[in-house]
């Protein structure tokens, strides 16, 4: 039975969406349909298509109390929007609905599990937020919430665990078995991944099985969103924390994410650290989720957007939060790759393409233009000559532009929107380090769609993303060199 707040949430949606158009909002990146969205949800697979859930709050562009909004595709790219899934209208919820996962159970129900929020009156008189778990269970469009919810709550903490940290459920199915990672807070103030598990045919009934892997304030404070799987022979979690503290280039300041990899045993539930890398170099990319497809490939989501600047809104938008396109994942070398998912180069048209172009003083390069486009540059370097900085400029015209800039003598390379037109004094700038091939070269995949830029460096190796705010009349590309380079360029439109 649908309740009077999610109808509400429905019908505001229903009203309102259409008031964007498609010109409003990126071509093939998932934005709300109205108001504010953040973290991706559910992303999971569902009799035979893709669903993708968010945090989502339809009556503004500023964060409110969560609701599950809902979209379904069948390639990642086009995406088909369903009714809100769920709202803040019950007792262990009445604070918000937040981050979580989804999973097709064999009697054919779809179930989520998801973070409570509510409010508990403390000995000061003061309220104070908890948080634990919750499930419902649906079809795909409806879903009801189960009567024993909240289904995992401080009572299922370890000692040390916080109940005012206790979120972001990720679920999967082994066997006959449901397992599902959980972020917490220890007592030392920083965080911890907890591991819990129950039989499929009792999905309400959850005991905990061990603590996976925690922080000991190495890894920033509280660890948020986390994700565990298996992928090309190595377990990988990735979890989001709060409050880093910038090492180097690897890591930035405030919200970060990092993937570790390692050995995991089902049996002890304990997680064997070998190596812990940043995911994203760029500006905006937050709280990811994967997904396993039928075909085997692993598929990550994430917010492309900075908790840090999401106060800042462009005037007059009516939307605020998309999520980077769906990124195929593999390991390399004990590194962590990622492209865009392959169905993208369905709507690819209209191919310039151009081969061994010297590139000396700033050059623009007819049919290469545009804000919805997939752009290749592959930048080849001259052994025998020290060279300068190479550096391409994108949504540009006499007023703005965004860059990126490498410099081959550190290896260094830029992803830089100071100059994009955003007049709000937020991060514009992020640097990491790339080293060339064995042919010293350096390859570089540039996806701009309106309102964003995801950078993908020699296929994988590094990616960065970026929300961009610059007019869309802005659609020149240069590329600039100050020594002696060669560039070879592919480059499509992108059609939907």
């Amino acid at each position: 039975m649908t309740s009077e707040i999610l109808q509400q949430a429905r019908d505001y949606e229903n009203k309102n969406a259409d008031s964007i158009t498609k010109e409003e909002r990126p071509s093939f990146h998932v934005t709300p349909p109205i108001g504010w969205m953040n973290d991706p949800n559910g992303f999971s697979v569902y009799k035979g298509e893709y669903h993708l859930f968010f945090q989502y709050h339809p009556y503004s562009i500023k964060w409110g109390p969560m609701h599950w909004g809902h979209y379904k595709t069948k390639d990642f790219i086009r995406w088909e929007r369903l009714p809100v899934a769920i709202a803040p209208d019950s007792d262990f919820d009445i604070d918000g609905c937040f981050s979580g996962s989804a999973v097709e159970l064999s009697d054919g129900r779809q179930m989520l599990m998801y973070t409570g929020v509510y409010p508990e009156m403390l000995e000061n008189g003061t309220k104070k937020t908890v948080q634990a778990q919750c499930v419902a269970f649906g079809d795909g469009i409806n879903y009801e919430k189960s009567k024993l919810n909240p289904i995992l709550t401080e009572k299922d903490l370890p000692e040390w665990g916080s109940k005012w940290d206790f979120r972001d459920p990720k679920i999967w199915k082994k066997d006959k078995d449901l397992y599902a990672v959980i972020g917490t807070r220890t007592t030392d103030g920083s965080g911890a991944i907890l591991l819990y598990k129950a039989a499929e045919d009792a999905p309400e009934k959850w005991t905990l099985v061990s603590t996976v892997d925690r922080s000991n304030n190495e890894y920033g404070k509280m660890w948020e969103c986390p994700d565990l799987f298996m992928l090309d022979g190595k377990w990988v979690l990735i979890t989001s924390p709060q409050n880093m503290v910038a090492k180097g280039l690897e890591y930035h300041n405030g919200h970060d994410v990092i993937c570790i990899t390692g050995n995991f045993d089902y049996e002890t539930g304990k997680f064997t650290r070998e190596n812990v890398m940043p995911v994203e170099g760029g500006i905006d990319f937050y709280a990811p989720q994967t997904l396993l497809t039928p075909d085997g490939r692993r598929i990550m989501i994430a917010w492309m957007q900075a908790w840090d600047s999401s106060k800042f809104v462009p005037k007059g938008q009516k939307w605020f939060g998309m999520f980077t396109i769906p990124r195929e994942l593999t390991i390399k070398n004990g590194c962590l790759i990622q492209n865009p998912v392959r169905e993208i180069e369905n709507y690819r048209c209209n191919k310039v393409s151009y081969k061994n172009i010297d590139i000396k003083e700033e050059v623009k390069l007819p049919g290469v233009a545009g804000r919805i486009i997939d752009l290749t540059a592959t930048v080849y370097f001259d052994k025998k000559e020290a060279s300068g900085k190479f550096v391409i400029k994108f949504a540009q015209n006499e007023d703005f532009y965004s860059s990126i800039t490498y410099d081959p003598a550190d290896n260094l390379l830029t992803l830089d929107r100071t100059y994009s037109g955003f007049p709000h004094y937020i991060v514009h700038s992020r640097t990491i380090e790339v080293k060339r091939n064995e042919y010293n070269s350096l390859k570089l995949r540039i996806l701009l769609d309106r309102n964003s830029v995801e950078l993908f460096v020699n296929d994988g190796e590094k990616a960065m993303s970026a929300a961009l705010y610059t007019p869309l009349d802005a659609d020149s590309i240069t590329f600039e060199s100050k020594g002696n380079v060669k560039l070879d360029i592919e480059k499509y439109d992108l059609k939907f």
